[in-house]
């Protein structure tokens, strides 16, 4: 939105109700903007003397004066009228006519409402003015009485104020469909969270000129078990993770008590409260306070948003359950893989944070560590068709078993390599990748360095460090000196290089995850 868009939002909407009140009260109320262009200094006087006291919809009028369409341009440049009155000859025959152009063609405002007044119709005849200019009235001076200039501005003034009225209401819809756009872009409940709330400061900072930071809000996830500051702003910020009860005064949770049992969304003194349902039991809250009292079109665009918001908060946790559920059967499902071997279910957890961890030093995108880190427990799935025998045989395989158990990688390819799902073609990647070897000795292809998918090539690292540095049926422990003197040997050999040098800056960060699911 340009400034100029900023500039035109400072008119809000008001009761059409006309109101005197006294002095203070006026002091205090917003001015409808008026600008006379006309180069006698008596139509600027009369004018303002026909015009004072006028006010509309609870507003005084503030008149500026021009004297030559040169002054006019500065003054509509510096500043929004909602009425320009402009006469037509001033320092040339035709001034006026082209200050209407350079309104609408230049300055490209379409909003003021503008007015001609002349004393000599004759130079520009009504009707071929009204049709060739983009004004919204012609009147000749002698014919505006003062009454008839209270009627005229008046009606010029509604009319503004319906346009900008419209002008609010599209901007405000296009708001909540771009924050709806941006909100699904976010992958965890907490980012979501997060940006819903930024979402509704934004669309109430719209209309009422204040700052992001005079807001103070928080969302938060609300069941019969535990209620969570999910996100926060202002002087919230640091209550994540706080329970309501926490973070909320004595009268605040009054007020909302009775939103929180039934649902829905509700307008206070400055706060505004959404409770919205989920199908998993829980509840989302939206609290917002700091705003000045809201027009009705303004409520209307947030309780719209709101609602739009707690269907997309329905959508999301069940979009998230579905998530946990995937990870969980794949987690299932690889640790019982993992127990026919005599390895613990710690080995996949270990086996998909050390993948996560070398892809992130690798430089992967967050979508491809998402993918890498839910597929890596995948990567040895093919041995649920190796022979007990043979998986657990304590000593050397003779050459016929190891045959046998080189064969785990392609069957595990071809259990998940038709699947539509990302995550289950990753693993397929993992499962028939992860045992080729960076000079092309590895099996089952044979595959040449970067002929081998990023996944597989992390992964052959991620599996053979774990598998050095822990205890198997066929060998002890090595120590970490051994196993990164091993790394080193097999740069270039076995594995990619660039992964032996991040994997021994990230050693560290690798041990971490060894004692945190340790056998």
């Amino acid at each position: 939105m340009t400034n100029e868009d900023d500039d035109l939002l400072q008119f809000d909407d008001e009761d059409e109700t006309d109101s005197s009140g006294d002095s203070q009260t006026q002091e205090n109320l917003a001015c409808w903007n008026l600008l006379i262009v006309d180069d006698d200094p008596e139509v600027h006087s009369v004018t303002r003397l026909a015009l004072k006291g006028f006010t509309f919809g609870g507003r005084t009028l503030r008149i500026d004066s021009a004297y030559s369409g040169d002054e006019a341009k500065k003054m509509l440049s510096e500043n929004k009228y909602a009425i320009a009155l402009l006469d037509v000859v001033m320092e040339t025959d035709h001034a006026g006519l082209e200050l209407v152009k350079w309104i609408r063609e230049t300055l490209n405002d379409a909003y003021v409402r503008i007015i001609l007044r002349t004393g000599q119709p004759g130079q520009a005849p009504e009707r071929e003015v009204i049709t060739n200019y983009d004004i919204n009235d012609y009147k000749e001076k002698t014919e505006l009485t003062a009454n008839k200039l209270f009627t005229l501005i008046c009606a010029s003034l509604r009319s503004y104020r319906d346009m900008i009225s419209l002008y609010k209401n599209k901007i405000g819809l296009e708001t909540i469909i771009q924050s709806t756009s941006k909100l699904f872009s976010h992958t965890t409940i907490t980012e979501f969270t997060q940006g819903a709330l930024q979402q509704l400061c934004a669309l109430l900072n719209l209309n009422t000129g204040v700052i992001y930071s005079d807001l103070h809000g928080l969302a938060a996830e609300h069941s019969s078990r535990v209620s969570r500051v999910l996100a926060a702003t202002g002087r919230y910020k640091n209550s994540l993770q706080s329970t309501l009860e926490d973070v909320l005064n004595e009268q605040q949770l009054k007020e909302i008590k009775p939103i929180l049992n039934e649902g829905g969304q509700f307008f206070g003194d400055r706060f505004f409260v959404g409770v919205y349902d989920s199908h998993l039991e829980r509840k989302y809250i939206l609290f917002l306070e700091g705003f000045e009292q809201l027009s009705e079109l303004d409520q209307q665009l947030a309780l719209i948003f709101g609602q739009n918001i707690g269907v997309a908060f329905d959508n999301h946790t069940m979009f998230e359950k579905v998530e946990t559920t995937q990870r969980e059967m794949i987690y299932r499902l690889s640790e019982a893989v993992e127990s026919r071997s005599k390895e613990t279910s710690n080995h996949v957890k270990r086996m998909a944070l050390t993948c996560r961890s070398l892809g992130k030093a690798y430089g992967l995108s967050d979508r491809d560590l998402e993918i890498l880190y839910k597929a890596a427990p995948l990567h040895d799935i093919g041995k649920i068709a190796i022979p007990d025998s043979i998986l657990n045989k304590p000593g050397k395989l003779d050459a016929d078993e190891w045959e046998v158990m080189k064969s785990h990688a392609q069957i595990g390819y071809d259990i998940l390599a038709s699947s539509d799902l990302d995550v289950l073609r990753a693993g397929a990647t993992l499962a028939g990748g992860h045992h080729e070897n960076w000079d092309g000795s590895g099996y089952p292809k044979g595959l040449v360095g970067e002929d081998i998918h990023i996944f597989a090539r992390i992964a052959s690292v991620a599996d053979v460090f774990d598998a050095l540095v822990n205890r198997r049926c066929y060998k002890e422990a090595w120590s970490i000196s051994e196993t990164i003197q091993f790394f080193e040997e097999m740069k270039g050999v076995k594995f990619e290089p660039r992964l032996v040098e991040l994997l021994i800056d990230i050693q560290d960060e690798l041990l971490e995850i060894q004692d945190a699911h340790s056998d």
